[in-house]
């Protein structure tokens, strides 16, 4: 009997270990060939070059700085007492060609924007948040502008290069 259960146990051990190896060559074989697959996709779409097309409309054209002088100058009458606000602006655009059609417009843009100086706040004003508030104002006149004459927006940003509160 001692021989009967020698002879049942050796089989069940070499059959353990042969699933451990088909599961171990398998594993293997799933993992060289994501690999490989991975490699050769890899290797397939860099050799080809973009079109044209798509890496012209991906880059970023150079910045376009338009100064607008002379600087804008609005009074405050805060408690009986005379403020002043100057503020030089400088408009931040990226097609030449658009920047210039808009230029013809800047009239109603000056215009737009005293109006826009002379009705605030000094006090909104002597706070930063309140500046970044105005630059964002100054920016959406500018870019409704562009849009209602040229039909697009021109403008990417408003600057503000000096900003003084007396």
């Amino acid at each position: 009997m001692a021989k009967s259960d020698d002879a049942a146990k050796a089989p069940a051990g070499k059959g353990k270990l042969k699933l451990i190896l088909l599961i171990v060559v398998g594993l293997l074989l799933a993992i060289g060939a994501s690999v490989g697959g991975t490699w050769y996709i890899m290797h397939s779409s860099a050799s080809k070059p973009a079109p044209a097309a798509e890496t012209a409309s991906n880059v970023k054209q150079p910045a376009i700085f338009e100064p607008m002088l002379p600087a804008f100058v609005a009074n405050f009458n805060q408690n009986g007492r005379q403020r002043y606000l100057q503020v030089s602006i400088t408009l931040l655009a990226r097609n030449a060609s658009d920047l210039d059609a808009l230029k013809v417009h800047m009239p109603v843009i000056r215009n737009n924007l005293v109006m826009l100086f002379s009705s605030q706040s000094f006090d909104t004003l002597a706070t930063p948040v309140g500046q970044e508030m105005l630059r964002q104002k100054v920016t959406a006149s500018v870019q409704e502008v562009a849009q209602k004459e040229l039909g697009k927006v021109v403008v990417e940003q408003a600057l503000f290069t000096n900003f003084v509160l007396q």
